[in-house]
């Protein structure tokens, strides 16, 4: 997907054209991109958005079209409007890869190059890292809740527009969904696709057998039959069975039945009962209607009998407790190579002054104990203290034979990227992997565990310091 520069808030083009008016523009910047609270009060985030997201910094031309349409709202001079006509984004851009597992406090993207550059693409970077963070993060929850039942997602037509259905189909492929409805998604992310028929088609027909009669002598080979238009159990399974037969007579097999109404874990438990003494019990039971990782919890823990959930509404929209939007915000951490602060009456809201790594500290036997920032020159070793950098009074100690790895590493160079795009079945797979990699109680539904994300000794002075210079400053 491309994205057009207008794609930003109009401070973002006042600000540019400020900081070329001051002489400020080509000044040496970093910023920094992370979030303050994990999402669905969880225990974690997936990183998602990475791609689209370098595509638009390679891609940021103004159009004539685009300088035209700015120099029609008479708000820019002539000098800055011939200043865009040139404009790109030829920076550098750190960041973890795609699937990783993301917490609170931690710088996740970092954008180095001239203020003007590094400033103007904060609004675009936000819209497309939030939303599908968020959205990987949500597939994740939904999957595991799963359990190793398959996961699809069915949104499309309850996102957020048409952009927010392709970047919701995306995004939940990263988080571990196994495909999508949408058909535009499949095209161009590759995702596997997958659907049956709406319950119009079997009210289309004289009777519900003869609607499956005519969807199986159409897809033969991949027929999945919607079982509760009517009734359930009464109905809707025993003419699937009736169908199911014939297929088999004619040398093919019924794929499915999908259920979309109605006590899922009881009537999934009824319908494997009937297939398996009908002897079908190869066919899959997909389950529809309003889920999320709480109702298939659930529907788990009541033993219900479900190959695959089709999961839409809750999925795409992001909806659920700690859900709607990530919160994540994009500050300015070093300008002209003097480390920069901002800092309120809320502690928890000052942000990490400088050029900042973040490591990951692991058992040797891979599993994960904590995050930590430190400044970039620098690696905290085992037996060190780190702080909470919402509480400095809160602090721990490094265990002596933890292993520290880079999260993040250098993505886009010079405006353009360094490493080649991967395939989203290699960021879930990689999702999957840290998933098992963390403290059990971070995958807690409700009061999860509480990763740490720590800072080092080093940038604690560092932010103390900037702190008690600005409050001089401060009449």
């Amino acid at each position: 997907m491309s994205h057009s520069p207008l794609l930003t808030d109009l401070y973002e083009l006042t600000m540019l054209a400020g900081y070329l008016e001051e002489g400020l523009a080509d000044k040496p910047a970093v910023f920094d991109l992370y979030f303050r609270n994990n999402p669905f009060e969880g225990g974690y985030a997936v990183f998602a958005g990475l791609e689209p997201a370098l595509g638009f910094l390679e891609q940021l031309r103004f159009t004539e079209d685009d300088l035209g349409f700015l120099d029609g709202l008479g708000l820019f001079k002539p000098g800055f409007i011939e200043y865009l006509r040139g404009f790109r984004f030829r920076g550098r851009v750190t960041a973890p890869p795609e699937g990783t597992l993301v917490f609170a406090n931690e710088p996740l993207v970092t954008v180095e190059g001239t203020l003007a550059e590094a400033q103007f693409v904060e609004t675009a970077l936000l819209t497309i890292i939030n939303f599908q963070t968020l959205t990987a993060t949500k597939a994740a929850r939904i999957c595991h809740a799963a359990n190793g039942a398959e996961v699809v997602e069915f949104g499309l037509r309850r996102a957020q527009g048409p952009d927010g259905g392709l970047s919701a189909s995306r995004a939940a492929c990263v988080g571990g969904s196994h495909g999508s409805s949408n058909v535009l998604a499949g095209k161009l992310f590759g995702l596997p696709l997958r659907g049956t028929q709406a319950h119009s088609w079997i009210q289309a027909f004289p009777d519900e057998l003869a609607a499956f009669r005519a969807y199986a002598e159409t897809f033969p080979d991949s027929t999945i039959l919607l079982v509760d238009t009517y009734d359930t159990l009464k109905s809707g399974l025993p003419n699937a069975i009736t169908v199911a037969r014939e297929l088999r007579e004619r040398g093919h097999e019924l794929r499915g039945i999908r259920i979309d109404s109605g006590d899922l874990a009881y009537l999934s438990r009824e319908a494997r009962r009937m297939l398996d003494e009908a002897a079908f019990s190869a066919v899959k039971i997909v389950v529809s209607n309003d889920l999320d990782e709480f109702v298939i919890e659930s529907i788990r823990s009541e033993a219900g009998q479900v190959d695959i959930f089709a999961v839409g509404t809750k999925l795409a929209t992001c909806s659920g407790e700690g859900g709607g939007a990530l919160g994540g915000v994009y500050k300015l951490v070093e300008i002209d190579g003097t480390p920069k602060l901002k800092i309120t009456g809320d502690i928890a809201k000052s942000t990490l002054p400088g050029k900042k790594r973040v490591l990951r500290c692991a058992e040797p036997g891979g599993r994960f104990i904590q995050d930590v920032v430190c400044l970039v020159d620098e690696l905290p070793q085992g037996g060190e203290t780190v702080y909470d950098p919402t509480n400095p009074l809160r602090r721990t100690t490094l265990p002596a034979t933890a292993r520290m790895t880079d999260l993040r590493r250098v993505v886009m160079s010079g405006g353009l990227r360094t490493t080649a795009a991967e395939a989203l079945d290699c960021m879930a797979n990689r999702c999957r992997g840290e998933l098992s990699l963390l403290p059990s109680g971070c995958l807690r539904l409700i009061n999860p565990h509480i990763y740490k994300v720590s800072i080092s000794e080093r940038l604690k002075c560092l932010q103390g310091s900037l702190i008690d210079e600005l409050g001089k400053k401060v009449v």
